[in-house]
């Protein structure tokens, strides 16, 4: 893989431990790794990208999503419906799902997400019906060539047990740990720069047993993975757990061991000050998910409280049913702006929400060596074109959160270049999309 050297973009936004934001500046990328940062760097052999009239970031990071959900966007029945409503609007039509459905949806996600400069993602796929497998959206990830942290979920509680997904989508709980461990052992990547890591990811407190979630939990530090789920997400889900567990889900989490740095939960819209307190002392990480909150009606989550006390925080976008897109950077703009709906407009700047979305979210997936540009830590980058319309007359353009744009220029993940002038060029985007439309109307008919 050639070398590359960005040159002489406007800004170089660089979220490294100073903060540092360099104007004029090149960055040199080696082997996979962010070899050089400066003015005037030269390197003969490597190829150049010129970057004026553009600002550098890191390549953002997404905490959560459902890949496979792309193909049941903006779905009738399902899009004015609560949390609970909703998933069971959509459990039929995902229990006709199939392998080439997980993977056709998640090359459409994963697109959308390097489009909207984002170089790294988790995925949370807890239903495996027709014979689909998590391995589905990891050769997905591979063709797409975005860094991946694919998690195996569960459901083993169905309509039948007082749960809520159909009984044809729950699976037997010895079969889902022996499959965890299958794909751990296949996919999982403990190395720095890796590629690929899996996680354990029972859906939620209210589709599994207590005895699941316990034996996920020492399942997955056995072999030395993070653990991630669902938690806190509306006031149904409070309700529910204070009805069947006895207690706030914050304080089931940490009875079932579910706290700690290798563990992250996903929305946490309605934490109270203890729990953000219990969070903030375990390092548990919280993959805050503003725009499907929103859509869903869920709520806004405390985020200002839990920076404050320390709670690692990244951005997720959560499924394309409950959020209809899947931008990153659209993320990082609608966490700022609820926080300061909620508490005024000085509650949070476009800069830390851009941190949340690189940095943070690099925390909360246990990636040191992702987040930054800085040396030595991996070469994930995006390059914002601030010379087009949505920057136009901008006096910050590194404030890429207040005026845009809200899509990459180029993007590089590993040093390698995924979009190029604002089109995917890793795989035949097209052709996918031409594929998903053919399966959305398999399923509506």
């Amino acid at each position: 893989m050639p070398d590359v050297l960005i040159k002489g973009a406007d800004v170089v936004v660089t979220m490294d431990d100073t903060r540092r934001e360099l104007a004029g500046a090149d960055v040199l990328l080696s082997d996979g790794v962010v070899a050089a940062i400066g003015v005037g760097l030269d390197a003969p052999e490597a190829e150049v990208v010129l970057a004026a009239g553009c600002v550098v970031t890191p390549g953002l990071v997404n905490t959560h999503h459902h890949l496979y959900q792309t193909l049941t966007r903006a779905v009738p029945g399902g899009q004015d419906a609560l949390l609970f409503g909703w998933l069971q609007r959509l459990y039929p039509i995902w229990a006709r799902f199939g392998p080439e459905e997980m993977f056709v949806s998640a090359q459409i996600g994963l697109a959308e997400l390097a489009l909207s400069g984002c170089t790294m993602t988790s995925d949370h796929l807890y239903l495996y019906p027709n014979g689909a497998r998590l391995d589905d959206t990891v050769a997905a990830a591979s063709e797409v060539g975005l860094r991946f942290h694919p998690t195996r979920g569960a459901m083993s509680i169905g309509e039948s047990d007082g749960g809520l997904p159909p009984d044809s989508l729950v699976e037997n709980e010895a079969a889902i740990l022996d499959d965890c461990i299958r794909v751990i052992d296949a996919h999982h990547d403990a190395s720095e720069g890796a590629m690929v890591r899996v996680g354990v990811a029972p859906c939620s407190p209210f589709s599994v047993s207590r005895e699941l979630m316990r034996d996920a939990a020492v399942l997955a530090r056995d072999k030395g993975v993070m653990l991630h789920t669902h938690l806190a997400e509306n006031d149904e889900d409070i309700a529910y757990s204070e009805a069947k567990f006895g207690c706030r889900p914050g304080q089931y989490a940490e009875d079932l061991g579910w706290t700690g740095p290798d563990v992250w939960h996903a929305h946490c819209v309605k934490l109270d000050g203890q729990e953000i307190d219990l969070f903030a002392k375990s390092k548990t990480g919280v993959a805050h998910c503003p725009c499907s909150n929103c859509r869903l009606g869920s709520g806004i989550a405390p985020v200002r409280a839990m920076r404050d006390a320390g709670v690692p925080v990244g951005l997720g976008v959560d499924g394309s049913a409950s959020n209809d897109a899947a931008s990153l950077v659209g993320e990082a703009r609608q966490t700022m702006l609820l926080q300061r709906v909620a508490l005024g407009a000085d509650a949070m700047s476009a800069r830390e929400a851009l941190e949340i979305a690189t940095r943070g979210g690099a925390q909360v997936l246990g990636r040191e060596d992702c987040g930054q540009i800085a040396v030595g830590k991996r070469a994930d980058i995006a390059i914002w074109d601030v010379s087009s319309v949505q920057s136009a007359g901008s006096w910050d353009p590194a404030a890429i959160v207040l005026a845009g744009p809200t899509q990459v220029r180029d993007l590089f993940v590993e040093g390698r270049r995924i979009v190029a002038s604002g089109q995917v060029v890793s795989f035949d985007l097209n052709r996918a999309i031409v594929r998903q439309g053919q399966l959305v109307q398999t399923l509506q008919d």
